[in-house]
């Protein structure tokens, strides 16, 4: 493995010999210049940005397959002032990123789970899967850890935290426990169990990014905070092991995990159904790209790009990682180009450039530094390393196995005012949106009855960032034959309903 080296001081208790010098413990403390602290953060920030644009032409473009080596991804002197001017969405999880870094800013590091989902859930930006119904639950009085919990929301496990954890790795320079405490805080507000892993173990990889230069090491130590139990410590455990064994050919590391992985999804979306946004297969690519990519930044986020599904994501999260650990100057000059052209720009949706953001980020991991027993002096920066505490064993679905999709037809509810089926199984997810007509909005008002019973009343709101973005679901509910009917209380002329695709449920799985 190409090693890159930076100046990096080690006080122990004991003695320490070479070989360890990559390892760290409770016992041991790193020593940084401020300088050296800052350009760290500043690889981060750049890194992702990098990462993200790269990948972006082929951003779900390639469900469950590898993008083709023959496809042609651009890279050139401008790309990056064109693609923020021309496609400012591609950088939602910065600016979502950012979101947060803003109320620890107004808010201090204290801000409770509350201030962070107040703030998520009233942005003017668009969000989808785990993030839009944890924003409909919140915009509809269901607090975090509720409006992540897999219960109340379908897309628990997705990507979602996992694209947006970033800054609490950065803001906790080898400090991976106090990472995790934060993740806990804002990670439950839209994810839960392997869905919030995956930002759990982002945010860990770049904390020890700041302390360690080895990958293999960095990959494996932030593991130790996922449950062992767990599938997402399962599947890249299994990613490690055969890189291990495979050292030389990605491709066939991919192709081990998509075939012994991908099924395993049991949103509603991802269901027998190649879209994958789940979160353990992505963070799985995001691996890949840090172990086989070899500590070439390129040919690191060039893998993680091809490995398809959230192929823009993914590459974000390898190239801020090896940004930090490489720090903005280390970074190869052919990654920065144009980069300068942007950092005054602030993100969309936000106050903040990446400038800003390298500034309020190094302000944030001072004050965690010196809260975590570090300190300061002079141009000298002392911190104390946190060997990782395991965080407690989620599970999401527990008991529930996909067992029928069905795609209905796209007729509008409005003709009977309802919907019914029949079905045997433990639990279900109906999936269609509403849309406005004449450029007027509207909030239609429905209820979910199981077995005669009253269920549940909500509001469908045809405004894109208020949309329920799964109409109905229900899990837990007795094995057996169920029949569901859904009644919309205010039809109208003036919008639509689209039902679109039914997701069942069973307590066994399948067979085959």
């Amino acid at each position: 493995m190409k090693k890159f080296t930076f100046v990096l001081f080690v006080f122990l208790v004991g003695a320490c010999g070479d070989n360890d010098k990559s390892k760290i413990d409770d016992s041991l403390y790193v020593t940084l210049s401020t300088n050296t602290l800052k350009d760290k953060i500043k690889g981060a920030w750049a890194g992702q940005t990098i990462g993200v644009t790269y990948g972006f032409p082929v951003e779900f473009k390639f469900e469950s397959t590898m993008v083709p080596d023959s496809y042609d991804l651009p890279w050139y002197d401008g790309y990056l002032l064109k693609t923020f001017n021309e496609t400012p969405g591609v950088y939602d999880d910065v600016y979502m990123d950012l979101t947060f870094v803003e109320v620890l800013e107004r808010n201090g590091l204290e801000a409770s789970a509350n201030v962070f989902a107040d703030a998520f859930a009233n942005s003017e930006f668009k969000l989808w899967f785990a993030n839009q119904v944890a924003r409909h639950n919140i915009l509809n009085g269901l607090e975090p850890p509720a409006s992540g919990y897999w219960l109340n929301n379908p897309a628990a496990d997705d990507i979602d935290f996992q694209i947006e954890a970033d800054f609490a790795g950065i803001m906790n320079p080898g400090m991976v426990n106090s990472a995790s405490e934060i993740s806990d805080r804002i990670g439950h507000i839209m994810n839960y169990g392997d869905g919030w892993y995956g930002g759990v173990y982002i945010a860990a990889m770049y904390s020890l990014a700041f302390v360690s230069d080895d990958i293999e090491y960095v990959v494996n130590e932030a593991l130790s905070l996922i449950p062992k139990e767990s599938q997402f410590n399962k599947i890249i455990s299994e990613l490690i092991a055969f890189h291990a064994s495979h050292p030389n050919d990605w491709k066939n590391a991919w192709q081990y995990i998509h075939d012994n992985w991908t099924d395993t999804d049991k949103g509603p979306w991802g269901a027998f159904d190649p879209f994958n946004i789940d979160a353990k297969i992505n963070a799985a690519w995001v691996v890949l790209g840090l172990l086989y990519g070899d500590g070439d930044f390129g040919k690191t986020i060039d893998i993680a790009t091809r490995a398809g599904d959230d192929a823009d994501c993914n590459p974000a999260s390898a190239a801020g990682i090896l940004g930090t650990m490489y720090g903005y100057e280390g970074i190869p000059e052919f990654w920065k180009l144009g980069l300068k052209e942007i950092e005054d720009l602030d993100f969309p949706f936000t106050n903040i450039s990446l400038n800003d953001a390298y500034q309020l980020s190094y302000k944030h991991a001072i004050k965690m530094i010196e809260k975590g027993g570090g300190n300061i002096q002079d141009e000298t920066i002392r911190i104390k390393t946190q060997s990782p505490i395991t965080v407690p064993l989620e599970v999401s679905f527990m008991d529930h196995y996909p067992k029928e999709r069905i795609v209905l037809e796209k007729n509008s509810i409005n003709k009977d005012n309802n919907f019914s089926f029949s079905f045997n199984g433990n639990g279900f997810a109906l999936m269609g949106k509403v849309a406005k007509k004449l450029n007027k909005e509207y909030v239609y008002t429905a209820e979910m009855h199981i077995d005669g019973e009253l269920i549940e009343t909500t509001t469908w709101p045809t405004e894109f960032t208020k949309r329920r973005f799964y109409l109905f679901w229900k899990y837990q509910l007795q094995p057996g034959d169920h029949f569901v009917e859904i009644r919309v209380l205010n039809p109208t002329e003036m919008a639509d309903i689209f039902l679109e695709t039914l997701v069942l449920y069973g307590d066994e799985p399948l067979a085959n």
